[in-house]
């Protein structure tokens, strides 16, 4: 009992345990902050990927696609032992391209991936139909036109059929003005009209519809200009293409290297978030990418949604669907894998950041823990006639050494309790934080045109909490048991030798 009586006294009156609290508190809030801005990232980064991207991807170097028909394929796969796991394929074309347009007189070319998709069962593998702007509430987008994108295109059209026109009568008039030779040593030349019968009816011509024109959805990012406007310092947005607007795009045929193009209208905007995608990405009609690469119905890519029943962790997916899968087809013809190692540099980098930044983070805590020994040892030279004192009284060695390491602990838990609350409130109101920071100094500590999140993601982790606390908690014991073994061995002769 006096063990803690001693402990709850030095607590409320030495300020130098103050100083003690604060590190771990500090320490272990930052490392809770840290953590789950971490986790919010990547927690984003892996929703956004695998929305993009299906469960497997089934994909080939042959640039003219696979060898065999998509239906064939697929039935190869459902017949594996693969199959049971698999709930929808959905076949595409990847290949990468230039789309160019016009923008305030601008001639604007940029590379871009191009990608063939039927909409309906692209949206059954993955998130697709939720990155198409103008289209999230259907649950198939289409690549047809919307009546404000048709009444665009037709006034684009109108206005290009004009100014074809003028240019067009500008030459004519050109070509037919009179010169001076033609007034000279000429009379006046009459010309008979032709006779044509009366009665013959006018022949029938057959009536040409206009094209209809092929829709696309084309990268937010793509499609438009972000800049940093000087009067309010605010990043703006600029839409350089909207859809109606008409955009040419140019890839190589599968057949043969040589180049085809075509003329497209945009449908929409794919927007995920991520600029990578968003800044190259162009989707278009499966069927209509197929002819104008002439590859018929063959396809590049194979996208594999599993069934829900199936155990998403990599090692499963990898040892009972992606390794299946390769042993149908040769290793260095098609290639087989999750959407992890698809990303694998990307996702690994996450991982190592995260770690290396917690590692450095924790030496907060170190230092922390090289207070308590400061401050411990200081105690125990200070209270060494005290000490002399209670192991006269009868205190054994082993309770003297109780005394420091249950007050050890009393800082840690206080400090971590504090650093918990702080950094879980912190967490919740990052934001706002963020936001009042930007107001106070001007810069802006979040800038979204970058990461294109409207706010800072965050995810609090249980487990870590946890271990963060018991990792602080560690090292505050840890730290006080050399101090705490030097006072257990003092003798009482020792320390009251000089009284």
């Amino acid at each position: 009992m006096y063990k803690l009586i001693l402990c709850m006294r030095y607590l409320r009156t030495r300020y130098l345990a103050f100083v003690c609290i604060v590190s771990v508190m500090l320490g272990v809030a930052t490392l809770i902050v840290v953590n789950s801005v971490m986790s919010g990232f990547s927690n984003k980064l892996r929703d956004r990927l695998h929305g993009v991207l299906s469960d497997v991807i089934l994909d080939t170097d042959n640039f003219a696609g696979f060898r065999e028909p998509p239906d064939e394929i697929a039935k190869r796969i459902l017949a594996s032992p693969a199959g049971p796991h698999i709930e929808v394929m959905a076949p595409t074309v990847e290949v990468v391209a230039t789309i160019q347009f016009q923008f305030r007189g601008m001639n604007v070319v940029k590379p871009v991936k191009l990608t063939g998709v039927n909409a309906g069962v692209q949206s059954k593998v993955g998130g697709f139909g939720q990155f198409i702007s103008g289209q999230k509430h259907l649950a198939v987008p289409s690549f047809d036109l919307s009546p404000e994108a048709l009444r665009r295109f037709a006034r684009n059209v109108d206005e290009n059929a004009g100014l074809d026109e003028m240019n067009r009568d500008k030459a004519t008039l050109e070509a037919d003005k009179p010169s001076e030779s033609d007034f000279l040593g000429k009379g006046p030349q009459i010309q008979k009209p032709l006779d044509v019968p009366a009665n013959i009816p006018a022949p029938d011509l057959p009536q040409f519809e206009a094209p209809k024109p092929i829709g696309i959805f084309v990268g937010h990012s793509l499609a438009h200009f972000r800049y940093k406007n000087p009067e309010t310092g605010l990043t703006e947005e600029i839409a350089a293409l909207k859809p109606g607007d008409s955009v040419l795009v140019a890839t190589l045929a599968a057949d043969e290297m040589r180049p085809v193009w075509g003329t497209f209208v945009v449908a929409d905007y794919f927007k995920s978030d991520m600029s990578e995608y968003d800044s190259q990405f162009v989707y278009m009609s499966l069927p209509d990418l197929q002819r104008l690469r002439r590859m018929g119905d063959r396809v590049s890519h194979l996208q594999i949604k599993l069934k829900e029943t199936t155990p998403k962790s990599f090692t499963f997916v990898k040892a009972n669907v992606t390794d299946e899968i390769q042993k149908l087809f040769r290793p260095y013809e098609v290639r087989a894998a999750t959407w992890e190692e698809h990303q694998g540099p990307l996702l690994a980098a996450i991982d190592v950041e995260r770690g290396i930044l917690n590692l450095l983070l924790f030496m907060i805590v170190g230092v922390a823990g090289f207070s308590i020994l400061a401050i411990f040892t200081m105690i125990v030279s200070e209270k060494i006639r005290d000490i002399g004192i209670m192991k006269s009284l009868g205190a054994s060695s082993r309770g003297v050494m109780g005394i420091f390491v249950w007050y050890a602990v009393l800082l840690g838990f206080v400090g971590c309790s504090l650093g918990t609350v702080l950094g879980l409130g912190i967490t919740y109101n990052i934001n706002a934080i963020e936001k009042g920071i930007t107001v106070l100094t001007g810069a802006e500590l979040f800038p979204r045109d970058i990461y294109y999140f409207d706010k800072i993601p965050t995810n609090v982790e249980s487990l870590t909490v946890i271990l963060v606390n018991i990792g602080a908690m560690s090292i505050a014991i840890a730290s006080s048991l050399i101090p705490a073994y030097r006072a257990a061995r003092l003798r009482p002769i020792q320390a009251l030798r000089f009284e």
